[in-house]
């Protein structure tokens, strides 16, 4: 079980702050991500693609990089 934290523009897109997904022990940042697109739709692909991923002290867009227990998604943000 991972719990999947959205931020900003993405938690608008799915309508959800975070939710728990049931994923395999060995889930990678690509399973993640189709796993989104298939419960959410291929409009979140294009979103998707530019987010980065809070694994752990880490921030990645390397979709091969293995999943924790929490997971955060983080669009690009812009501000002023």
């Amino acid at each position: 079980m991972v719990e999947v934290r959205y931020f900003a523009a993405i938690a608008d897109a799915v309508g959800k702050s975070s939710e728990h997904l049931d994923l395999p022990a060995e889930a990678t940042i690509s399973d993640l991500r189709h796993t989104l697109s298939r419960t959410y739709g291929p409009t979140l692909d294009p979103m998707l693609q530019v987010c980065a991923f809070l694994i752990g002290d880490e921030l990645t867009r390397d979709v091969t990089t293995p999943l924790t227990p929490r997971v955060d998604v983080l669009p690009p943000f812009a501000g002023g």
